[in-house]
């Protein structure tokens, strides 16, 4: 009867535990990165304080306008590597978590494989 108990909860509640802490593993990474916040914010300037309109000579607004530029593509690079690393930890993270997943449901069968294979008489350091 406890045996039946464990199984039963490994198999129903255990294994739901299971898949929430996934998509709780998952939804912390993707917050983390916030890949939807670097995406709606690809173009904007990168730390650049004063972006405001410049008011002088024609060549100060030239030269203005060149930081801008310049500030925007540091901003668009840093961010599309961010968007990178992070799209490949998530990656990461679901392909490792769907094989922890699934491996769930083998680790209970595997006093039973060590036992068959002990009456056999395997022993791993002499294959």
């Amino acid at each position: 009867m406890f045996i039946v108990g464990i199984l039963g909860w490994w198999y129903t509640a255990g294994w739901r535990h299971r898949a929430v802490m996934l998509g709780e593993r998952l939804a912390a990474t993707m917050d983390y990165f916030s890949i939807d916040l670097l995406l709606k914010t690809l173009f904007s300037p990168f730390r650049q304080i004063s972006a405001g309109s410049v008011q002088g000579s024609l060549n100060a607004q030239i030269q203005a306008l060149g930081d801008k530029i310049i500030s925007r593509m540091i901003g668009m690079m840093i961010r599309l590597v961010m968007i990178f690393i992070g799209s490949i930890t998530i990656l990461f993270h679901a392909v490792i978590g769907t094989v922890l997943l699934l491996l769930w449901a083998v680790v209970p069968l595997l006093p039973v494989v060590g036992v068959v294979l002990a009456l056999t008489g395997w022993i791993p350091w002499k294959l």
